[in-house]
């Protein structure tokens, strides 16, 4: 067996990485074909494709999620689901033209249950390790586009950057600092879409559609 394929076949989570897929060089072009053959983690296994990052490569501003969704893992895209609509919405009401934007997830494989085939798919949360052996991807999005902001969407885009111990709530709306895989990078965290959609009702939704185009104000306002 490769060291190529063993992390997928079996093997111990703390051997799940992406590191052996990388290509050496060639951008983003290069890395989103790389990446469609990755075999790091046995997430590939289920999931219909890679859905790997979007958009702009000269970005100023990147958008880090979770996963792809249902819809994201169908068409190889991320956000074209009903969370990116949303989020373009919020990044246009904000100033932030979602054109001008890179859009990725700190996780390239959507990890869902089923119960039975013809049923829907139901998203489930990556693990820290799934994270980790992902964070090679992330880690050269970053380098290539070199983007003067990261804009974390919810807790486990917050937990692959910045650690187990990130607390959207905490820190959500507010400019952090960082060293970001050997990078100084400026974050403004906020809530993945998702969790708007997710409000039990009309009220609260708008309360948290609200929250998350104020803390994207804050993002615009970094930008200048």
């Amino acid at each position: 067996m490769s060291s190529r394929t063993s992390a997928a076949a079996g093997a111990p989570e703390e051997a799940y990485t992406a590191e052996p897929f990388l290509p050496e060089r060639g951008g983003l072009p290069a890395l989103r074909r790389a990446a469609a053959e990755c075999r790091g983690c046995p997430l590939h296994l289920n999931a219909t494709q890679t859905v790997f990052g979007a958009g702009n490569a000269d970005a100023r501003v990147m958008l880090v999620g979770e996963q792809p969704g249902d819809q994201e893992d169908r068409q190889g895209e991320p956000f074209v689901g009903p969370a990116g609509k949303l989020l373009d919405r919020a990044l246009a009401e904000a100033g932030i033209d979602p054109g001008e934007a890179y859009v990725t997830n700190a996780v390239k494989h959507f990890k869902f249950t089923q119960a039975e085939p013809r049923k829907r798919r139901i998203h489930k949360a990556p693990s820290l390790r799934e994270m980790t052996a992902c964070g090679p991807w992330l880690a050269a999005e970053l380098a290539v586009v070199e983007p003067e902001l990261i804009v974390v969407l919810g807790a486990t885009a917050g937990k692959a950057l910045l650690g187990s111990s990130f607390r959207v709530g905490e820190v959500r709306g507010t400019v952090l600092e960082r060293e970001i895989h050997g990078r100084p990078e400026r974050l403004v965290p906020t809530v993945h879409p998702s969790s708007v959609l997710r409000a039990q009702d009309d009220e609260d939704r708008k309360a948290a559609y609200g929250g998350l185009v104020a803390d994207l104000k804050v993002a615009a306002r970094a930008l200048g």
